[in-house]
């Protein structure tokens, strides 16, 4: 009998310059790269191979990467045997997770990827913001102390001790400082753009919401668990809205681990650079995760599969 198992995808703050070589190889990765210079305009190839980390946190290249990383790899993971019983994506990551579950072709996945990429960049340059995360304390208690600041928001429910905030930057100053002084273990600031998953990037979310109302979204072959609703729809129209409305709402990423364990024990597939997912997922109970750049294709299929 296999294992239980569900792939996910990680989001921005995973690319780092290399993460190409390491993936599968498949027939559309030089296609869908060109595509993606091509909408992008930006020469991700060398951005992906040896690019600055300026470059790398750029929204407009981390995002298509990162999504073709995922991608590639999740697809490979499908075509090697693997049946998973969900997937689900960190912020970015959820549009690779839709691409898999086949809600969309990849390249109509790309191009919206690379529009997303370009609202918020846009957004960020008029509506400057930083993002910290903190340790130590539960997204109840760090929101009972931000009550009364403003300009902060909860960000990131990533796992239980570890909450990211997202806001305006005097507005992420004060928070640090009032939860520093309630009992945080640690808060260390994020190296990203602009305020994301907050109310600032509403621009963005309104004219992505627009742009998604114009797309042509597919009954998920594989049920998705989504940020901003930790729970599958087979509705493609309610897939759109939670699709849209995630870029200014928080990530509920503790939610959705618990809500792929509800039913029993299960093994996770990292599916893209790094291992950022394992380590959100060291205090849950019933998750193992295996990664696919540290695992292995070859020891991942004998694993599960």
């Amino acid at each position: 009998m296999s294992t239980r198992t569900a792939i996910v995808f990680p989001g921005q703050g995973s690319q780092r310059p290399g993460m190409f070589d390491t993936v599968p190889e498949h027939d559309s990765i030089d296609r869908l790269l060109d595509a993606a210079e091509a909408l992008s305009d930006m020469n991700l190839r060398r951005i992906a191979a040896d690019g600055s980390a300026e470059e790398l946190t750029d929204t407009r290249a981390a995002q298509p990467l990162l999504y073709l990383v995922d991608w590639v790899w999740g697809v490979t993971l499908l075509e090697s045997g693997l049946e998973p019983v969900a997937l689900a994506g960190h912020s970015l990551g959820e549009l690779a997770a839709l691409a898999v579950a086949e809600v969309f072709s990849v390249e109509a996945g790309l191009e919206l990827v690379v529009e997303r990429s370009k609202l918020m960049s846009a957004t960020v340059k008029t509506t400057p913001g930083s993002m910290a995360a903190v340790l130590g304390m539960s997204s109840t208690a760090i929101a009972e102390v931000m009550n009364t600041i403003e300009g902060v928001w909860i960000a990131n429910d990533n796992a239980p001790g570890q909450v990211v905030i997202s806001g305006t930057k005097d507005g992420v100053a004060s928070a640090t400082k009032a939860l520093t002084d309630s009992g945080a273990r640690r808060i260390v600031p994020l190296p990203v753009a602009g305020p994301f998953h907050s109310p600032l990037m509403e621009p963005a979310q309104s004219a992505f919401a627009d742009l998604l109302a114009q797309a042509e979204f597919r009954t998920p072959a594989i049920p998705v668990i989504q940020n901003t609703e930790p729970e599958p729809s087979s509705d493609p129209d309610l897939i759109k809205q939670r699709l849209a409305a995630q870029i200014t709402a928080p990530v509920r990423w503790t939610e959705t681990m618990a809500a792929l364990a509800a039913d029993g024990p299960i093994t996770l597939i990292e599916s893209g650079p790094g291992a950022v997912l394992k380590g959100l997922a060291r205090k849950m109970d019933d998750i193992t995760v295996l990664t696919v750049e540290s695992t292995g294709l070859e020891a991942i299929v004998e694993e599960v599969v």
